[in-house]
């Protein structure tokens, strides 16, 4: 199968589009079937056209009163039949029982044209209240949704697997915060909803006959190659779990904290799911919590890759009935460190510039970290700037040694790196442009969220679009938005993000 990035899509209009539903075909306990609650008077607040390709629409539609009626939920796509799926899960390491889709509806599945066995759901988030939304309004504030279309599409950009957005719809009407803000409709794409937690509903209900129409359904349609498998429920949870160890270490090596992994945000395909209190680290600190209603720090950076094990070992508790032994749930989980370790290894030597891996290297990286921690080293900054290190410097690397306080401990650093690049021979033209294709120049700083949210309550747009066509090309110099690779400002690090969306 090719992948959704590479497709030649056509350009549909929205009539052209093809929705199904194959999630609505699972018994009825598996959802609720209910359309979305209309948002009042909808304006379109942004839209991406990268995302849209992966379905085929053209930009045009964007524009368009239908589009802006389909994806605020005022109006149903023809084929579609809205939906709200029932799942459970830990919250912060405690179950919390039922949860489910409490602001969430799914359309159903757009098919890709250029490859028709290639689908995307399509779901609303913030489109009204559900059997599920407990004691929510259902609705989502113009704040987060903006924050989750820009780095969704920021995160694709990267590279780091994840749900896509299409676009914001958004609406005057308020909804009661911290304070009142403004309403909005976003609309995510993944090729799966399922999560973590719609396995361990089932498994806590003592039901199996559903857990295994669950397994089944996302083995058929998502991994296909393993209903060949002798054990497939087995094979499952090893390919989530090596899936889930690779995307986590790849939200290390970006400085990328999620903020609340929770099993129920934690996507059956491995991918990026759920972007609510989430940040890239600056100032380097492994115990940096980018939640702040995460006290406990359970979710920080450093924790990250423990937690996903831990939700992975809920995965498997919850599949136990269908896979029959402990030994086996084990084997298939024993997976994760050596997927983790081998790719955050792969990940490092791309960032340092290495080609291969040499006896010292994991001493020189966690130096390197160790200064950047006690100096509070901005993360993106060095590391785009590390690829201008010149083998032979005749003179000091002043941008580099003025980001931290030991300058000295720096210098002596900074020569065991030359030193150690030298093994390899590779020149300096070579190793700069391989990495700068791994160290991004542009990442989605929570102050320059900040600022395009500022603007769009303001119905300017404007940031929101500059800041989304900056982030599709992270890796690109382009020399004019250079002050979006700044530094951040003082201020910036008054700004803090909860899970109030």
């Amino acid at each position: 199968m090719n992948s959704p990035e590479t497709l030649l899509a056509q350009r549909l209009q929205l009539a052209e589009l093809r929705i199904t539903n194959r999630f609505a075909t699972l018994p009825a306990d598996f959802y609720t079937p209910l359309a979305a609650t209309p948002l009042p008077s909808p304006y379109l607040v942004c839209a991406s056209d990268q995302a849209a390709r992966l379905v085929g629409l053209a930009p045009e539609v964007f524009s368009q009163p239908a589009f802006i009626a389909a994806f605020s939920g005022n109006s149903t796509l023809p084929g579609s039949r809205p939906l709200a799926a029932v799942y459970s899960g830990h919250q912060f390491g405690v179950w919390a029982g039922q949860l489910g889709d409490g602001r969430a509806i799914l359309l159903g599945e757009a098919m890709a044209p250029a490859e028709p066995m290639w689908t995307l759901e399509l779901q609303l988030k913030g489109s009204g209240k559900t059997p599920y939304s407990r004691m929510g309004d259902g609705r989502a504030v113009l704040r987060s949704s903006i924050r989750e279309f820009l780095c969704s599409e920021a995160m694709a950009a990267l590279g780091i697997p994840t749900s896509r957005a299409l676009c914001v719809i958004g609406s005057d009407m308020r909804a009661m915060r911290e304070l009142p803000e403004t309403t909005a409709v976003v609309t995510r794409m993944a090729q799966s909803f399922v999560r973590f937690g719609s396995f361990e509903h089932w498994f806590y209900k003592d039901r199996k006959p559903e857990l295994q129409i669950l397994a089944d359904y996302v083995i058929a349609n998502s991994f296909p190659e393993l209903q060949g498998a002798t054990r497939p429920y087995h094979a499952l949870l090893a390919e989530v779990t090596r899936r889930t160890a690779m995307l986590v270490a790849q939200w290390q090596a970006a400085g990328f904290m999620h903020g609340v992994l929770n099993t129920d945000n934690m996507s059956i395909l491995g991918i990026t799911l759920d972007y609510g209190p989430y940040g890239f680290m600056e100032a380097y600190d492994p115990a940096h919590i980018c939640n702040h209603t995460d006290s406990h720090g359970r979710y920080s950076y450093r924790m990250q890759p423990r937690i996903a094990e831990w939700n992975c070992y809920a995965l498997g508790q919850a599949l136990l009935p269908l896979i029959g032994e402990a030994n086996d749930v084990y084997d298939a989980l024993s997976v994760f460190k050596p997927a983790f370790e081998s790719s955050m290894q792969s990940l490092w030597r791309a960032k340092f510039g290495f080609i291969g891996t040499l006896e010292g290297d994991a001493t020189l990286i966690e130096r390197l970290l160790a200064l950047m921690t006690a100096s509070r080293v901005d993360f993106p900054y060095f590391f785009r700037h590390l690829s201008s290190v010149k083998m032979s410097a005749t003179q000091q690397d002043e941008t580099l040694r003025d980001l931290f306080i030991d300058r000295s401990a720096f210098d002596a650093w900074l020569s065991e790196y030359r030193q150690r690049l030298a093994l390899e021979n590779i020149d300096d033209t070579r190793r700069k442009q391989a990495m700068d294709k791994v160290n991004p120049k542009y990442v989605l700083r929570n102050y320059l969220a900040q600022i395009a949210i500022d603007k769009a309550q303001n119905k300017d747009f404007s940031e929101v679009k500059t800041l989304l066509e900056i982030l599709h090309r992270p890796f690109d110099e382009q020399p004019e938005h250079e002050q979006y690779a700044a530094l951040p400002p003082d201020w910036a690090a008054a700004i803090e993000v909860s899970c109030s969306s």
